[in-house]
């Protein structure tokens, strides 16, 4: 089955359940993975756990598949957009596309396949540049391991997030068991 934004959501909607206070979450009520500040930021003025699941979508849309151009890398690598579509919901999607550029940086075999694109967290014409440019040189097989430094690299990140304040502990299990494990990286 081709991947397509609905599949994507449908299955994020899955993984993030409905609505959640946790007290160790910063982003305090959410309801499909959606905090309140941004649900508020998108005129919603209800209740969190009222959220329509059809508000949600739409924000997830708009915000973490269009604004960061999602959308122009599915037409390139559909597991690519898939990947940093789950990344940027979980760490926003500026961490989420900088994690790509630097997995595209490190494997550009020092510059010789395509310059080294600037860390902005910004998929604009370089980034998607790069991205056809490793994908035509390297095939199917370089996708793979392009998903794998992603990977790891969320992994890490992870850690990080978790050894730098003591309460992302509550969630570090799960982020690597759904958000990491599930990617496909194999032991």
């Amino acid at each position: 089955m081709a991947m397509t934004f609905e599949r994507l959501v449908d299955d994020l909607l899955a993984r993030e359940g409905g609505f959640v206070d946790h007290p160790d979450d910063r982003g305090g009520p959410t309801c499909f993975g959606i905090t309140e500040a941004v649900a508020r930021a998108h005129g919603y003025q209800g209740p969190m756990h009222d959220l329509p699941r059809a508000t949600a979508i739409a924000i997830y849309r708009e915000d973490y598949w269009r604004r960061p151009a999602l959308d122009a890398l599915a037409l390139v690598s559909p597991a690519l957009a898939a990947a940093l579509f789950d990344a940027g919901v979980n760490m926003g999607t500026v961490a989420a596309v900088r994690l790509l550029q630097r997995a595209l940086n490190a494997l550009n075999r020092q510059q010789r396949d395509y310059p080294d694109v600037l860390l902005d967290g910004v998929i604009g014409r370089r980034t998607l540049e790069a991205v056809g440019t490793f994908l035509r040189r390297r095939g199917a097989a370089g996708e793979a391991v392009l998903l794998k430094a992603l990977t790891c690299l969320r992994g890490a990140r992870y850690i990080e997030l978790a050894e730098a304040r003591a309460a992302n502990e509550s969630f570090l299990y799960g982020w690597l068991d759904a958000r990491v494990a599930s990617a496909g990286v194999s032991a």
